[in-house]
């Protein structure tokens, strides 16, 4: 199940390269990622009412290392998309998206170092392979 979600990830995402690049036209991009932060944040408080999935929660059962993790994952999410939205604003949409997507290689390394994932020849000429992919695509 976890191929489909991670497929409709990528759907979605190219979404955003789209409807981004196009809404940036006429609006600065940090403005952009701040609407589009509080739409997000909309959106996901009303689909986990939805779901319910504050049945059962207590803020209290988090510990501060959950909160510290937390806290990091949103500010490092906040900064990949002001720093894609910078770039969707003044370069090409299928450009800056492969650049983007090298995201890849980076969790591969880091998988390998903080959370002690396998380390394969095959992974490694995967990731070289992206890396030479998002190149090929962004050189003009």
């Amino acid at each position: 199940m976890w191929v489909l979600y991670a497929i409709l990830s990528a759907v979605f995402a190219a979404g955003v390269a789209i409807a981004g690049k196009l809404g940036l036209k006429n609006l600065d991009s940090t403005l952009a990622t701040t609407i589009r932060s509080f739409i997000m944040a909309a959106f996901l408080l009303l689909v986990s009412l939805f779901l319910r999935k504050f049945r059962g929660f207590n803020i209290h059962d988090l510990s501060g290392k959950d909160w510290l993790l937390i806290a990091l994952a949103g500010i490092f999410g906040a900064l990949s998309w002001l720093f894609y939205f910078f770039a969707l604003k003044y370069g090409p949409a299928t450009p800056v998206a492969a650049l983007d997507r090298l995201s890849l290689v980076f969790v591969f390394v880091l998988a390998i170092l903080f959370l002690g994932e396998s380390f394969s020849f095959k992974s490694l000429i995967g990731a070289l392979l992206m890396v030479a992919g998002a190149i090929i695509i962004s050189w003009k």
